[in-house]
């Protein structure tokens, strides 16, 4: 059991420490927000003896990714055979006092402070404010600025009137000989510390585990920085609009990969060694991941992807798998992917079913078809009984996923429909078209339920939505791109929509349409799924 160790310091030992580079706050601090008028209550407290609260640091010999500048200031690296304190708990009362005594002039996002305007007024009673930092109109005598007293020497001092000279040294001494209580959390692991952090702070906004992280693979020798290596994966990612693959997953990639488990707890458990060494080699495998479901799945954005959890299942594959799946163990994926996606398995319980299911891919991984726990039961009354268009339902992503495999064209000229990341954030995106309009169906006395469903979702270029379609019926809209449009027939296809006369499109017969465009969605997924006796597909 780790036994914290009660200690104290001086104001000079603190301000010390932190100049050699024994001090530092580590990388998951908040960002120093006092203001001026806080500190100088702060100082105030210490020349009137009060308490102040304790500093909680942590000594370790890991390096961390710290912030090295305290308050701007530019500050070395902890000496060589010594460790460094990382401050747990205190970060915005220590910054303060090093900004304090040092003059900074902090940045702010809107302003600059200059923490030199800290004054200790002479002529203040011991029960009034001490420390103040208005002194327009004041004597210049009757002030000192606060590095004045602590640095200045006789020559500087020695200008103020004699009267005020007991003063001058009472004060100073009662800074320089204040006794800060803090407490030392000595090698104790990075799990502890951020954990004791976290208990401290329970009023702010807990670590995530990336922050945790970020501290503790650290390593300047290897120029291993985790927030600066998932930024560079972002950047790549960008230019193939896979940019919204968040921190959590990056993570739990990895952790599979190395213990075939991804919970909190497997991943701080992580070595740091290990976690360095498999990172380049974790990120190809995300990236050949993400080319699979963009060339093969034809998934163009990672908005459209059901659950960014697949990402670690695939990933996983290809780590094991370093060539692209074919024949029969490309069907098992696939089976797998839908299956994943209609089902909604990971909307709940995340890190415990990508566990299980890592199992699976390394059954898949073997050329074998794993057994699934839930049955899964792809009908057109589960088309319909839970269509209802919301962007962020896997079920609903899984069908827009199948649309777009399709490569969907432009009804007006055949051309290639443009999916952005940035258009399929909301239902009414300009990707999204309701092909029986949703103003035309609620004239009709359409159901909203039926208006705003699946079936009734087109994907097509926001132009063509907006600015021609409209809220004309499609017997009206359709006949004008019969005419544009001389390959319409492959176009309709490539909607999933068949003859426009057996749809009843050109008869505005929403009741054929919604059910003719359901059966042939369900006859495209279930050509990518797999029957079995141990994994039943009820497509009736």
């Amino acid at each position: 059991m780790y036994q914290p160790e009660p200690q104290s310091m001086t104001f000079s030992t603190l301000i010390s420490d932190i100049d050699k580079g024994i001090i530092k706050i580590p990388q998951f601090q908040r960002d120093f927000v006092w203001t001026i008028n806080q500190s100088a209550k702060l100082i105030d407290s210490i020349l009137k003896g009060y308490p102040i609260g304790t500093f909680i640091l942590w000594e370790s010999g890991e390096e961390l990714r710290s912030i090295k500048n305290i308050g701007g200031a530019e500050l070395p690296p902890t000496p060589l055979g010594s460790k460094a304190q990382y401050v747990l708990d205190g970060q915005q009362r220590m910054t303060s006092l090093y900004a304090t005594l040092k003059g900074l002039l902090v940045q702010r996002e809107t302003r600059k402070d200059n923490f030199a305007e800290l004054y200790i007024d002479l002529e203040a009673d011991e029960d009034d404010q001490l420390v103040v930092t208005d002194i327009e109109d004041r004597n210049p005598k009757e002030v000192i600025s606060l590095r004045n007293l602590l640095e200045g020497d006789i020559s500087v001092l020695i200008e103020y009137p004699k009267d005020y000279h007991s003063k001058l040294t009472d004060y100073k001494n009662r800074i320089n000989t204040y006794r800060f209580s803090t407490i030392l959390l000595r090698d104790a692991t990075i799990d502890v510390a951020t954990e004791v952090f976290t208990r401290l702070n329970v009023g702010g906004k807990s670590l995530t585990v990336f922050e945790i992280m970020v501290a503790k693979t650290y390593d300047a020798s290897n120029n291993f920085d985790l927030s600066e290596k998932y930024d560079d994966l972002l950047t790549r990612l960008e230019q193939v609009e896979y940019e919204t693959i968040p921190e959590s997953t990056v993570l739990q990639v990895v952790s599979t990969i190395l213990v075939k488990e991804c919970t909190r707890q497997h991943i701080l458990r992580l070595e740091k060694a290990d976690f360095i060494d498999v990172w380049d080699k974790a990120v190809d495998a995300i990236e050949r991941a993400i080319e699979y479901f963009r060339n093969y799945y034809r998934i163009p954005v990672s908005r459209l992807l059901p659950y960014n959890g697949l990402v670690v299942t695939f990933a996983y594959f290809f780590y094991q798998h370093k060539n692209k799946p074919t024949g029969y163990m490309r069907e098992l994926l696939d089976d797998f992917f839908w299956r994943v996606s209609l089902s909604e398995r990971y909307s709940s319980a995340l890190e415990t079913r990508l566990g299980q299911d890592i199992k699976r891919i390394d059954v898949i991984l073997k050329g074998e078809l794993p057994k699934y726990d839930l049955k899964l039961n792809v009908t057109k009354d589960l088309i319909i009984n839970n269509g209802h268009f919301s962007v962020n339902r896997s079920f609903i992503k899984s069908i827009l996923c199948l649309m777009a495999y399709h490569e969907p064209k432009s009804f007006s000229d055949n051309s290639v429909v443009r999916i952005n990341n940035s258009f399929l954030k909301q239902a009414n995106s300009k990707n999204y078209h309701h092909f029986f309009p949703k103003a035309y169906l609620q004239k009709q006395g359409e159901d909203m339920f039926y208006i705003n469903h699946i079936v009734n979702i087109t994907i097509v270029d926001g132009f063509l939505n907006k600015n021609i379609i409209r809220a004309k019926a499609p017997s009206e809209y359709m006949k004008d791109f019969v005419e544009q449009n001389s390959k319409l027939r492959e176009t309709m296809k490539d909607h999933l929509i068949g003859d426009l006369n057996e749809f009843g499109v050109l008869e505005d017969d929403y009741e054929t349409f919604f059910e003719k465009r359901a059966e042939l969605i369900v006859e495209e997924l279930n050509k990518w799924l797999i029957t079995s006796k141990s994994n039943p597909v009820e497509t009736i």
